[in-house]
């Protein structure tokens, strides 16, 4: 089994990816491999609305020279996606944005490839705005007709300067509980 999580910052391992992390090492213990790809320094364009993707049926977006079909190829062979994200103006980065937009509308156009897969928001904050963020990401996951494992409280965690989130032990704890739910859904929807 395998997790696949895409970290939308614009920062290398700043607060998003630390949250990831805390997820990862409860995914980890119970033997699922995982996978962080980070968005931080590539350039993602948005949807063209070409719809090639669902005149070519190929499982690919026609837009190219970016990451977006490297990361639909590994959404495609994962069991379970995280996306992730920190809190810009209340959404998502552009980068996480264009990636939901353009990934969505391909899987949408072949058949809701991502039918059936787990997915899990993560979201970092300095203080507000993380609701709409998580609410964004998990739009998402429904309207591919995903499966969404809850927490013990929604998944996002709190802090400004890089490292700041390790302080939010509520945040740490939801994060664990995550994982440790996305474990066990991945297992019991396991084919």
């Amino acid at each position: 089994m395998k997790v696949v999580a895409f970290n939308g910052s614009a920062r290398k391992n700043g607060n998003t990816a630390a949250l990831v992390k805390h997820v990862f090492k409860e995914l980890e213990a119970e033997g699922i491999e995982c996978e962080l790809v980070e968005l931080a320094g590539q350039i993602i364009r948005g949807c063209t609305v070409c719809l090639k993707c669902k005149e070519n049926q190929d499982r690919q977006c026609a837009v190219h020279g970016d990451i977006v079909n490297t990361c639909i190829n590994k959404m495609l062979e994962a069991d379970g996606i995280i996306l992730a994200s920190p809190t810009y103006f209340a959404n998502v980065t552009s980068e996480m944005k264009a990636l939901i937009d353009r990934a969505g509308y391909v899987a949408r156009s072949n058949s809701h490839m991502f039918k059936r897969k787990v997915g899990a928001a993560v979201v970092a904050a300095r203080r507000a705005g993380s609701i709409h963020v998580f609410n964004s990401i998990n739009h998402f996951f429904l309207i591919s007709q995903m499966i969404i494992p809850g927490s013990s409280y929604w998944n996002l965690g709190i802090g400004r300067g890089k490292g700041e989130v390790e302080n939010d032990q509520e945040g740490i704890a939801t994060m664990e509980d995550l994982g440790k739910n996305m474990a066990w859904l991945l297992k019991k929807t396991a084919r």
